[in-house]
């Protein structure tokens, strides 16, 4: 019974905010350079699951760990921190599930779509006709 209500216990206990947010950012750089868990896992030297976990934010990163993220990644270690919401390092830790607002689903920015959209995007190579499909994108857009 002990076991089962620490268990219980555990498993309530939300991630930091902070440590979402590193994870988010380490997933939004991962897509834009089109890696998959497993080869980001494969160049540090970790599984995919393991990078699962960071992700979301489920597992903190040890300093050592995101300074060797970043370099494979090629930003700096900064990176992981920048647009974090003023006061997110204040968060605690509530017991509790963790709650999904409607913004954190809808945020474009972390989509894999987006990420396919902006690659192929830039690997077009002709500067007249990328800025033709943007006009288009944005006219099409505009009819909503």
């Amino acid at each position: 019974m002990l076991l089962a209500s620490a268990l219980e216990a555990h498993t309530r206990v939300a991630h930091h905010p902070v440590d979402v947010h590193v994870g988010a950012r380490l997933r939004h750089r991962r897509l834009l350079l089109g890696m998959s868990q497993a080869a980001l896992g494969n160049a540090a030297g970790i599984t995919f699951q393991q990078v699962q976990k960071y992700e979301g934010g489920g597992n903190r990163i040890s300093s050592s760990r995101l300074f060797e993220l970043a370099k494979i990644l090629n930003v700096p270690v900064s990176h992981f921190f920048e647009e974090m919401a003023s006061g997110l390092a204040t968060g605690r830790r509530k017991v509790g599930r963790p709650k999904n607002s409607a913004s954190d689903e809808a945020n474009i920015k972390l989509k894999r779509e987006t990420f396919e959209l902006l690659r192929a995007y830039y690997e077009i190579g002709n500067n007249g006709v990328r800025r033709k499909i943007r006009v288009m994108v944005q006219a099409l857009a505009s009819k909503g």
